[in-house]
């Protein structure tokens, strides 16, 4: 894993928790392929039917994803932001990541990588410099220390709660632009809804990486949308004011 490369998952140059992962948002229409299926109680939340109301998602030409995984890749977002800026390739970018992960924690985290020991003495001596392979590691491990460590202090969780006033999500529905003619949903559009009371929950299920969990989560989000919030089951995108 390179340190472009978004994924699931503090450093001294960004102030972060310590050792103690934006989308593309495509707006070009509402979401849908044509499928509509069963009839349902539009105002309850976890609707089980969400995802069957599209019916054959994609059959059309619609390009998007569940809500969930965008959800995953918007938190990747911002523990990416939040994390060192230095490119792996650079020197310092190198030395910040092996200064956060000079701990038994960290040089753990190297070793399951498949960092050898003596590898890592020779870096934390300053004897010798990370190879291609080994910098691919290195920036790896400083990934997967960075989630860990913004779960277990709470950081995360407590920056999207925001002092308890939450956080807005923009929802970028489905991109209906290869969509069979007559086939297209034309009145699904941007929408914005705040998020208050499920963050904690929404970052235990990233955390943990419960696909089910987050579907549900999004569930519950988008249910406050409108009596056609199955409409956005799937998504081109989210945004996260954080």
């Amino acid at each position: 894993m390179t340190s472009d490369q978004p994924s699931l998952f503090d450093d001294d140059e960004n102030g972060g928790a310590g050792d103690v992962p934006s989308p593309s948002h495509n707006t070009s229409g509402g979401g849908g392929n044509g499928g509509s299926g069963g009839s349902r109680d539009a105002s309850a939340a976890g609707y089980v039917g969400i995802w069957a109301d599209w019916g054959d998602f994609g059959k059309y030409g619609a390009n998007g994803m569940k809500g969930g995984a965008a959800l995953v890749l918007e938190l990747n977002r911002i523990v990416y932001q939040s994390g060192i800026a230095s490119p792996i390739g650079s020197k310092r970018g190198q030395g910040a990541r092996l200064r956060y992960l000079n701990s038994e924690a960290g040089r753990a985290e190297l070793r399951a990588q498949g960092v050898s020991d003596r590898a890592m003495r020779d870096w934390f001596r300053g004897k010798s410099r990370p190879s291609k392979a080994n910098l691919e590691r290195l920036d790896a491990a400083y990934w997967m220390r960075r989630r860990a460590n913004l779960v277990r202090s709470g950081w995360l969780k407590r920056h999207l709660d925001n002092s308890g006033q939450g956080r807005q999500i923009e929802v970028y529905p489905v991109d209906q632009s290869g969509v069979t003619p007559g086939r297209e949903r034309p009145t699904v559009n941007e929408r914005s809804v705040s998020v208050r009371h499920l963050w904690a929950d929404i970052v235990d299920a990233w955390a943990d990486q419960d696909d089910a969990a987050l579907d549900e989560l999004w569930d519950d989000i988008i249910c406050d949308l409108d009596s056609d919030y199955t409409a956005y089951a799937y998504v081109s995108a989210v945004g996260i004011s954080a």
